[in-house]
């Protein structure tokens, strides 16, 4: 199996080849202060509810695609990755065996991205 793990660099590169879903597992309060770009906002607790999504709905919800569960290109983050690791697993539990997690999450981005 895949690592579960993702760095600043390799996120960079998959948001620029593109396919990419990023989802923010922070708090709706700590979103409203930033995020990375093209991030979709599924709170941790939310996860596996919305995950489980039917395609319609998922799409309907986020307005985006939901993805296929053997996609290499989704992507969780929270601040600093211990979230985003929990809802990486979460995800992977659902049948996204290669969901990652952005470990430096947005702190990282902020401080690299100068946002």
């Amino acid at each position: 199996m895949a690592s579960a793990d993702i760095s600043y660099s390799e996120l960079k590169a998959l948001m620029e080849k593109g396919g990419l879903l990023l989802v923010d597992v922070r708090s709706k309060e700590e979103v409203d202060r930033g995020g990375i770009p093209g991030s979709i906002h599924i709170p941790l607790d939310k996860v596996e509810t919305d995950m489980a999504l039917d395609a319609s709905a998922f799409q309907q919800k986020f307005g985006v695609p939901k993805p296929p569960l053997d996609t290499p290109d989704l992507i969780f983050h929270c601040q600093m990755g211990r979230r985003g690791a929990a809802a990486t697993e979460k995800a992977r539990g659902l049948g996204f065996q290669k969901a990652r997690n952005y470990t430096g999450g947005y702190k990282e981005w902020s401080e690299k991205a100068g946002k």
